[in-house]
């Protein structure tokens, strides 16, 4: 069986940056166990794959060992894709995933991603969660999926030398490590090791928590943020009620063909 598969750097215009998404258009959906594999078998941080139905898309995304919830970068890839690269000539496009329906906008030169709002409720910082990131806390709290780790300044964000292998065994999805940026509202890191993920590039889905908290902190509701991993990546966030407008652009670096199956 032959597939098309692209692949896209997301949060960036310039190809090695931001976060690189696979993604499999589909007439019909595969076996899950095939999706899964070609996830492990592309090896990035997320692979998408999506069908056309009724007033839109499904929209489903696996990582290299599971499908998650929520995909904020491979959401944005897909939208990139449909739009610039397989020629949609609408303004919007509705994605049904396991988060519910979610819509990516063109606005101007850039896409708005429409996701839920996950903000986090304060918690203790446990001791295996610092002695696994090797920092002092000034807060955490923990949202459905992650653990949300807020430190003194972006130097000592970059600084951060986490233990993965302790990381993993936390529980939850990941951990969220964020300070106040040098020229943007926040910066941020994030890790998922226990879903394949030592590091994440750029987490879109990161930001429906990061967002919240500094909108909260900063007494604003439009915020610029870089996420200041090796590739790095730059997100416009807006919070609207229950919800987080994320904006960015995605640009293509791969597009050929698979063969899975006998």
């Amino acid at each position: 069986m032959e597939l098309d598969l692209y692949q896209l750097d997301a949060f960036t215009n310039k190809v090695f940056q931001g976060n690189p998404a696979a993604i499999c258009p589909l007439n019909a959906w595969l076996p899950d166990t095939l999706m899964q594999a070609i996830a492990a078998e592309n090896n990035l941080s997320e692979t998408a794959f999506f069908v056309p139905i009724e007033g839109g898309y499904h929209l489903r995304w696996f990582t290299p060992v599971a499908e998650v919830d929520l995909c904020g970068h491979a959401t944005l890839a897909t939208a990139a894709l449909i739009f610039h690269v397989l020629g949609d000539k609408g303004d919007e496009l509705r994605f049904n995933t396991r988060s519910g329906w979610l819509n990516v906008r063109r606005q101007d030169d850039l896409l708005q991603m429409d996701l839920p709002a996950l903000p986090a409720k304060e918690c203790e910082a446990v001791p295996e969660l610092v002695e696994a990131l090797g920092v002092q806390p000034l807060f955490v709290g923990q949202s459905r999926d992650d653990y949300l780790v807020v430190i003194e300044d972006e130097a000592a964000v970059r600084a951060v030398r986490p233990d993965f292998k302790a990381l993993s065994a936390i529980g939850g999805r990941g951990v969220l490590v964020t300070g106040p940026g040098n020229d943007v509202d926040f910066v941020s890191r994030c890790f998922f090791p226990a879903y394949g993920i030592d590091e994440d590039p750029v987490t879109g889905s990161a930001h429906c928590t990061l967002a919240p908290y500094w909108a909260d902190r900063l007494g604003k509701n439009r915020l610029t943020a870089l996420q200041c991993s090796q590739r790095a990546g730059k997100l416009i966030c807006q919070i609207a009620g229950d919800r987080v407008l994320l904006l960015g652009t995605a640009k293509l670096y791969l597009k050929g063909k698979i063969w899975v199956g006998d």
